[in-house]
This record gives structure tokens, sequence and C-alpha cells, in this order.
């Protein structure tokens, strides 16, 4: 994987072992000033909703690195656009819960999402009332009730 193709993604997701198994921290690209962009930590996927969202996972590293899919910890991985608006908002919804078939359902959810209705929501989401947001797509993708 080339050091190139990091630098000019949108996203990027690393996968780490955790005591549980294995988890990803999901980065975007936000404007570090000076001309410097910075991968900035949107979310973390603890072991339970990564197992839940391997399919979605998949599909993102797939998408962006011209098919070959390596989920394995080790260095970040690039992701674009569509598939990285789509992974960090799973990342956000997933937080804190613990239901394995909720967790596969929004991840389903969050599949079959465009990545323009994903980036929508992930804008929602960093707004100063974003819990309100990550709620209502808990919601709608029946992650929760």
């Amino acid at each position: 994987m080339s050091n190139r193709k990091l630098r000019a993604a949108p996203f990027a997701l690393r996968i780490v072992r955790r005591s549980g198994g294995d988890a990803a921290i999901v980065y975007r690209r936000m404007d570090g000033g000076a001309k410097r962009d910075r991968l900035v930590n949107v979310s973390i996927l603890a072991p339970l909703p990564f197992v839940a969202a391997t399919p979605l996972i998949r599909a993102a590293v797939k998408a962006a690195n011209d098919g070959q899919v390596r989920l394995k910890p080790g260095p970040s991985l690039p992701l674009d656009h569509d598939w990285g608006a789509r992974l960090a908002c799973y990342a956000r919804i997933s937080a804190g819960l613990r239901d394995a078939d909720r967790l596969a359902r929004a991840a389903n959810a969050v599949y079959h999402a465009s990545g323009a209705e994903a980036a929508w929501w992930l804008g929602l989401m960093d707004r100063q009332r974003g819990s309100r947001a990550v709620r209502a797509l808990r919601i709608l993708t029946e992650a929760t009730q």
C-alpha cells in the first residue's frame, strides 16, 4: 500500500488488536492549517461492532484499495468519500451498543445507504447537538428501539 494513496484519502481505517478481539479506528482528513491536512479520529469500532460490520468494512476497504482486502492489524488503510462516510456513521452509532443482532442490522442499513446520505448524517453528528442525530440514526437503522 503506497503512502501517497493514504495521504490523498479523505478517510482512513486502522485495525488494532485489543484484548477482546480486533477493533478499528476510523479517521477523517481535516484541515490542519498552514497547508497541512491531518487524519483526525472520528470514532472507534469496538470488537463486537467490528465483527457485526465485517461485510461493511470489507466493502469499504475493497472499494478504495483496488479490490484488495486485508483486515489485519497494521498500518492505516485509505477509504474513499462514500465508504468512509458510511463507516464513520456506523462507528458513531455503534458506540456503546452491545446487541449483536441490532448492530448487524445497523451495519446492513448503512451498507445499503448512499454515500451522500451518510455524509449528510455525519455532518449532522458533527454539530453541537450531534447526539440527537446519533440517536435518530440509531432508531432509523434499528440499532436501538
